[in-house]
């Protein structure tokens, strides 16, 4: 007696993939993300420690002829006034990381200290720094950068201070929110309970459990201090003559873009690219560091 032959059943949609394929790709496109970001920015920040040490010509040299094409002496060729393009190129890479980075500290430190003491306030008190907030997020970074300027004087000093100044009440904001999620929860009532003191609860507990989204924010909030930074220097708010930013570039260099485009595509592609490589860094710590976003997604 012939045993029967067992009936294979084949899915019209094809082999079930393994439970474990969606999670991995997921976790592939975030980690590509994250490399893809660190490349564009690290190339920059490669590009921005080497003008520390090292520069093609010096800031301020006008001997290589008005608007001379790419050649060996000058690999970008040079602007109206006989600058070498990638010396300003390199140099404005350079105030680009110190505007962002010099925000970015203002912003972390006063937004983050006010943040977590906000977080305590209860009723009108609470109101009446929410509404503060709030209004210090909407007054303008330019009209900021102008008072700014104006009582003191057109530096990138002055520029950074601006923008740290204006981010510091998104930061401030966020924190708050994020101290005051922390504090409802059990545990903290439990720690109170057991006698810990608040400096204590918040460096032993809050600060651990908001570093992932501050961090995140904080590195979004680096690509929009460059980007305010090239719009004040645009207007004559930023680092002065010979300082080359890329804002100063830009605006130098409309004149004769129809006769030598380098001298405005070369800054704005390197802003978009830093601005873009920031980004995506910022996208892959969101996922990699928030415990939340990452089990959601995974």
């Amino acid at each position: 007696m012939t045993s029967p032959v067992p009936t294979t059943h084949t899915d019209a949609a094809g082999p079930a993939a393994p439970a474990g394929t969606a999670g991995g790709e997921r976790r592939g496109r975030r980690s590509y993300t994250l490399v893809t970001g660190c490349v564009l920015a690290g190339l920059i920040a490669a590009v921005a420690l080497v003008s520390l040490f090292w520069l093609p010509y010096a800031a301020d040299d006008t001997s290589g002829g008005r608007l001379a094409s790419p050649g060996a002496g000058h690999p970008l060729g040079t602007d109206k006034l006989g600058r070498d393009l990638l010396t300003q190129l390199m140099t404005g890479s350079r105030i680009a990381f110190e505007a962002g980075l010099g925000s970015v500290l203002i912003a972390a430190a006063l937004g983050g200290t006010l943040g977590v003491l906000a977080a305590f306030a209860q009723g009108w008190l609470d109101d009446t720094v929410s509404a503060f907030l709030d209004i210090l997020i909407a007054f303008p970074t330019l009209l900021l950068a102008m008072l700014i300027v104006a009582a003191r004087s057109a530096t990138l000093g002055s520029a950074v201070l601006a923008i740290g100044l204006a981010q510091s009440a998104v930061v401030a904001r966020l924190t708050r929110i994020l101290v005051k999620r922390v504090l409802a929860q059990d545990y903290i009532t439990a720690a109170r309970t057991s006698g810990t003191s608040w400096p204590r609860i918040v460096a032993g507990h809050v600060l651990p459990n908001i570093w992932p989204t501050l961090v995140v924010n904080l590195a979004l909030q680096f690509g929009l201090a460059v980007l305010a930074e090239a719009g004040l220097s645009y207007l004559g708010l930023g680092a002065p003559p010979p300082n080359a930013s890329w804002g100063r570039m830009l605006q130098e260099a409309q004149a004769t873009f129809t006769t030598a485009p380098a001298g405005a595509l070369a800054p704005g592609i390197l802003l978009v690219l830093l601005v873009i490589g920031v980004n995506l860094v910022a996208d892959g710590l969101r996922d990699t560091l928030d415990p939340a976003t990452r089990g959601r997604r995974a």
